[in-house]
């Protein structure tokens, strides 16, 4: 902090007598000089009129003379100088004739109001003795005293023109000091002066003449008059930094905080005791608040850096997981597919055994045994592609509501008569899209898991309304995206579950059961289905308190779809011509054998290639039943959608324990596809072959009354959305089934899963052309057509072989033409 300007050291310092007078004529202030030459102490005149403190007659001419001046220096706001004035003195008794020049120097405050007035004084007694003196001389010698006296009065007035404006300029600067200044005299603090940066500070108020408990209150709890009375007693200074202070704002405002820099300088008499105080300082309020803020901002600073810290450890573990996921995932599938093959050889000789062992009981015991060996298999390979997403989904818009109902009797059979089974849905439920068998074990499962936790007693409610996750429940919840879900929340009264095994209860193979008594894969299983239908769960429990699944499925505006009845009717066979493809030796023996049983002519192939010949040939085949997994360059949906382009209405079944990306995306089975997952039973296989061969008859009898062939699918490349999908409808009228997408690289991505006829393809899209998307499908896919179309002219070069030109504008007509299809309209 920079030293203090001593303004009060250098006004008791001058050999000049000054007196500070306020609007009152009050004596506020007067210097060592003045006591000197007026014999007083500064005590015995301070707070008192200067006519008390040196009385005269109020019609004396030295009285009216001197309050006169005054008068005039107040109203008129200039000096005025009184040359001679008589003014005695008083000495202890002892009057003394004594003669003075005054010059009163008015005082400014901020607001330009005379405050106070500074009387200079000089003792021009001799002066004026000499010059009485001189008019007694003879008259050469009077006139020569009396030019020396009036020089010696010029040089004093000149002197006293020097020094008030040397104290008129001293005073400038203590009203113009850049921090608050103060002057206070006696043991009671009384403000003898103060800057305006000073009233300022305490709110305005004006303190001269008063002391600093009768004009500052508030202070006085605050220990402020405790420091001015150490710092009068003891004579030393004191510094303070930074201390907070409570004032009001003014006369009767309310407090507020301030910080202020300060000194407390004692200002010493001659004796060395202590006369009065010196304040000097600074308002530092606006830094103290800046720096606080600062403080408070690098500590947010340093707790979102803590957070962005733990959130990206959250998204390495959330990427550790799911890697782990991945990979665990692609191990179980591989494993799946190889397992199940071995239970489908072990399944359909069991199977096959069943008619050589007939009128055998032990035997037949035996083989049952054996059986339930490869279900419990079977549900442990379903249960590890379920955990890791990898089990082929066939979703349905479902109104979960009437499932959930449904369950009801089913689950009090497998629950038993001690546990009570509530089920409940809220009206106006939204549909979701579901695997609805799925949906089913899940629930089962999650129940049989209650029954445990119930020990075969209590409660169990099932629940199922609507839900909205927002954005900042997306940002907590890993994999879960903000919208609208129907939620299905399962709820037991069972003992609830401790939070150190809550934390794992999704982990594959974790059990809190017996050994024999769980395979750990219960929940996990249900954890995958879910998130694999595009879901979310959590649980909610305490040790005492039960245990709430909430099961969160994403809403869908589709209309419910239409449930196919389980075929509990008589198995049956048939005469058709069933093609089967199928690499593993075993697997292709026992299924070729089953359907062999069941009255079907059956023709076998190894790989995918060899079953395009056999197709290629010209045989009459009415199905294909092939393995997902094959060996070779031609991969089994390829070879499905070629013999369905020689044989139209070729039905397709597809078989496999583990479907890789082949027919199944975004974990759900491809629209059209018909799946029987390995391992399965003569039954399922008698059943499945049945319903899809009828469906085939449907499509063809459809077709047949549509006047053409079975419907073919279009791939619609357009990337302006309003074409694209006025273009859409108008196919969709010609009896074509239609994809959309918006540029060359999503069509090359659906070409590489999707079966497709037509390519339907805008020439100027961006990114990849329509051109060189068309001369890719002809190289890679040559057996699709091709239509290309354009609002400009196109050179003959420029078109794929074969393909045809739809000029824009085109109609219904025109486009029905390009298709090679008849108009409707």
């Amino acid at each position: 902090m920079t030293p203090p300007i001593d303004f009060q050291a250098l006004f008791e310092k001058s050999p000049n007598p000054y007196v500070l007078l306020d609007r009152d004529l009050v004596i506020v202030s007067a210097n060592s000089a003045y006591l000197e030459v007026t014999g007083r102490t500064l005590d015995s005149i301070i707070g008192k009129s200067m006519f008390d403190a040196f009385p005269s007659e109020p019609g004396s001419p030295s009285y009216q003379q001197l309050r006169s001046s005054l008068e005039r220096a107040f109203a008129g706001g200039t000096a005025d100088h009184l040359p001679l004035i008589q003014y005695d003195i008083d000495r202890g008794g002892t009057v003394e004739q004594l003669y003075w020049s005054a010059t009163h120097v008015p005082l400014a405050s901020a607001n330009g109001e005379t405050s106070y007035v500074l009387q200079h004084t000089t003792d021009v007694t001799e002066l004026h003795v000499l010059r009485s003196a001189a008019r007694t001389l003879p008259a050469g010698q009077g006139e020569a005293v009396e030019a020396a006296v009036f020089k010696r009065a010029r040089e004093v007035q000149a002197l006293n023109d020097k020094l008030g404006a040397e104290v008129k300029r001293l005073n400038l600067l203590f009203e113009q000091a850049p921090g608050f200044m103060a002057v206070s005299w006696g043991p009671e603090h009384v403000f003898a002066m103060a800057n305006a940066a000073y009233e300022q500070v305490v709110g305005g108020r004006e303190v001269v003449g008063k002391s600093v408990a009768e004009v500052l209150p508030e202070v006085v709890d605050q220990g402020f008059v405790e420091i001015l009375d150490r710092v009068y007693r003891s004579g030393e200074l004191y510094l303070g930094r930074q201390v907070p202070v409570s004032l009001a704002a003014g006369e009767n405002g309310s407090l507020v905080e301030r910080y202020l820099d300060f000194v407390y300088q004692p200002i010493l008499a001659d004796d060395g005791s202590t006369a009065g105080i010196f304040v000097q300082g600074h308002d530092v309020t606006d830094e103290i608040v800046a720096s606080k803020k600062l403080k408070e901002l690098n500590e947010s600073l340093e707790a979102r850096v803590a957070d962005a810290i733990e959130e990206r450890r959250q998204v390495e573990l959330a990427l550790q997981q799911a890697q782990k996921m991945e990979s665990l995932g692609k191990l179980t599938g591989g494993v799946a597919h190889d397992f199940n093959n071995l239970l489908q050889v072990i399944s359909g000789n069991i199977q096959l055994l069943h008619g050589d062992v007939e009128g055998n009981e032990r035997a037949r015991q035996r083989l049952e045994n054996a059986m339930a060996g490869v279900e419990r298999g079977a549900k442990l390979a379903g249960q590890l592609l379920a955990f890791g997403r990898r089990q082929p989904l066939e979703p349905k818009a479902l109104n979960v509501g009437r499932l959930v109902n449904g369950m009801g009797d089913m689950l009090r059979r497998v629950l038993g008569e001690e546990i009570e089974v509530e089920t409940m849905a809220s009206g106006g439920l939204w549909n979701t899209m579901v695997d609805p068998n799925q949906i089913e074990n899940a629930l089962l499962n999650l129940a049989i898991n209650a029954r445990d936790a119930m020990e075969g007693v209590g409660k169990l409610t099932i629940e199922v309304g609507n839900a909205f996750l927002d954005d900042a429940y997306a940002m907590e919840h890993e994999e879960v995206a903000a919208g609208q879900y129907v939620v299905i929340a399962v709820t037991d009264t069972g003992t609830g579950i401790p939070s150190e095994v809550l934390a794992k209860v999704f982990e594959p193979f974790f059990t809190t059961k017996s050994d024999g008594h769980g395979s750990g894969l219960g929940l996990s299983m249900v954890y995958g289905f879910i998130k694999q239908s595009g879901g979310h769960i959590k649980i909610y429990s305490e040790p005492g308190e039960g245990t709430t699944v909430k099961l969160y499925l994403p809403r869908t505006h589709q209309v419910e779809d239409a449930m196919r009845p389980a075929d509990l009717g008589p198995i049956t066979g048939g005469s058709e011509t069933i093609l089967v493809v199928e690499d593993d030796e075993a697997v292709r023996a026992t299924v070729v054998e089953m359907l062999s049983d069941l009255g079907y002519r059956v023709l076998k192939a190894s790989d995918a290639q060899s079953a395009l010949a056999i197709v290629e040939s010209g045989a009459a085949i009415d199905m294909l039943f092939t393995d997902v997994v094959m060996p070779g360059p031609l991969k089994s949906p390829e070879l499905a959608r070629k013999a369905q382009r020689t044989i139209p209405d070729l039905a397709v079944l597809f078989t496999s324990g583990y479907t890789e990306n082949a027919i199944v995306h975004g974990g759900r089975l491809d629209t059209g596809v018909e799946l029987l997952s390995k391992p399965y039973t003569r039954n399922a296989l008698a059943r499945r072959v049945r319903q899809v061969l009828a469906e085939r008859g449907r499509v063809v009898r459809s077709a047949v009354e549509k006047g053409g062939a079975v419907m073919e699918t279009v791939l619609l490349v357009e990337d302006d959305p309003l074409i694209r999908m006025a273009t859409a409808d108008m196919i969709r009228e010609l009896g074509m089934s239609v994809l959309e997408c918006s540029s060359a690289e999503t069509a090359l991505e659906l070409l590489a899963s999707e079966r497709v006829d037509v390519l339907v393809a805008d020439i100027g899209l961006g990114g990849m052309s329509g051109q060189d998307l068309a001369w890719s499908v002809h190289r890679d896919y040559p057996d699709i057509q091709i239509v290309l179309a354009t609002g400009h002219s196109v050179s003959a070069g420029d078109v794929v072989p074969g393909a045809k030109v739809l000029s824009k504008p085109f109609d219904d007509r025109s486009i029905a033409q390009a298709l090679g299809r008849a108009s409707r309209g």
